[in-house]
């Protein structure tokens, strides 16, 4: 597929590339972990993370994972409504913060040897990340428009944050044998809970007061007045919310740049069969978003944790994986996705390094 061909057919290229998970590499995986030296399943979830891992990759000859960490950032005109805490311009300063190894992020990637890559999906103003080499820049707007007074963009804008997210996820992927095999996706942008807990009511069903939490710490007040613009956006775009919505109306209409472009991230790191290790609540969001695009593509997620936010149990069901962690977090930048890859790390030296009964001469139970 040429990079000049318009975004919708790259996407659907993309969408095509993307199977199911290898049932045979699956059961391949489950039939050596069941001749390790241990009573059969007594290692839990790290087995379970194992077996998907193969089927994602095709193989159950598992290499120790090369790690990334994709950070995406951009503004949202839902931040007019004052509905977070914190001004708008956070957002290209915390970018900085990124780009310059001072975040939260930073420290957990490092401790689990991960890259971290930071992108522009489009900040208000992008001058003051113009003197970062460090930020790569994607950018398809200058922030969404406001989702409570009409679409948060376009649907060229749509398709074109998807493939950004494409574009990127294959560079970090490519070339195979030396790009990253095991990808976390992480997200910044002031307001974006707003238009992760719309996406979360148009996609599960739930009410705004289900799905809407405080995000960066807003009070009781606060709380009501950003339930109150949810309902309101809502409504406004209620009749394109039917029971089948189109997922990339859905994500023009209430999403923001950056979740788009983390959608992409999923779409192709499933197309070249790299598992993802999802974040929060608004980078669940953005999965949801591209399993609802690809239903495939919801298989080589792996949720890495449970965070505090309203609405995430719903869209962690809806997605379909159990996460993996349960810290009380509710940061995002991909913190949870870098926490949880030392678990992905320790499912793969089980898979790969543990001596059979045979090897080691252990008799087997049977059990």
């Amino acid at each position: 597929m040429t990079l000049h061909a318009p975004p919708a057919t790259r996407l659907r290229a993309a969408i095509d590339q993307i199977a199911a998970p290898d049932e045979a590499a699956q059961a391949e995986a489950q039939r050596r972990l069941d001749n390790k030296t241990k009573p059969r399943g007594s290692l839990g979830r790290l087995e379970d993370i194992a077996v998907r891992l193969a089927g994602i990759r095709g193989t159950a000859d598992l290499d120790m994972p090369r790690k990334a960490v994709v950070v995406m950032g951009a503004d949202h005109g839902v931040a007019a409504e004052g509905v977070s805490a914190y001004p708008q311009e956070v957002t290209a300063q915390m970018l900085l913060n990124f780009a310059a190894g001072g975040a939260a992020i930073n420290a957990l990637a490092g401790q689990v040897g991960a890259d971290v890559l930071v992108v522009d999906m489009g900040v208000v103003d992008p001058a003051p990340l113009a003197g970062s080499d460090a930020i790569e820049s994607r950018r398809v707007g200058a922030g969404t428009a406001n989702l409570a007074a009409g679409p948060a963009m376009t649907r060229d804008q749509a398709e074109a944050a998807l493939v950004a997210g494409l574009e990127v996820a294959a560079g970090l992927v490519e070339p195979a044998g030396s790009g990253a095999t095991l990808v976390g996706i992480g997200e910044m942008g002031i307001a974006n809970t707003t238009s992760a807990s719309a996406l979360a009511c148009a996609f599960t069903g739930l009410s705004p007061a289900e799905a809407t939490g405080r995000g960066t710490g807003i009070d009781d007040a606060g709380l009501r007045h950003k339930i109150a613009v949810i309902e309101r956006a809502l409504a406004l775009h209620g009749p394109a919310l039917g029971d089948s919505p189109d997922a990339v109306d859905v994500l023009a209409r209430l999403g923001g740049f950056e979740i788009g472009g983390l959608a992409g991230v999923v779409l192709g790191c499933a197309a070249h069969r790299v598992p993802v290790l999802v974040d929060g609540f608004i980078a669940s969001a953005a999965a949801l978003v591209a399993a609802r695009i690809a239903p495939a593509a919801a298989g080589y997620c792996l949720a890495s944790h449970r965070s505090v936010e309203a609405g995430h149990r719903a869209v962690l069901a809806a997605l379909g994986p159990e996460p993996l962690l349960d810290l009380g977090l509710r940061l995002g930048e991909g913190t949870g996705a870098a926490l949880a890859m030392h678990l992905v790390d320790a499912a793969v030296r089980v898979l790969r390094d543990m001596a059979t009964f045979d090897s080691a001469g252990v008799s087997d139970s049977g059990a």
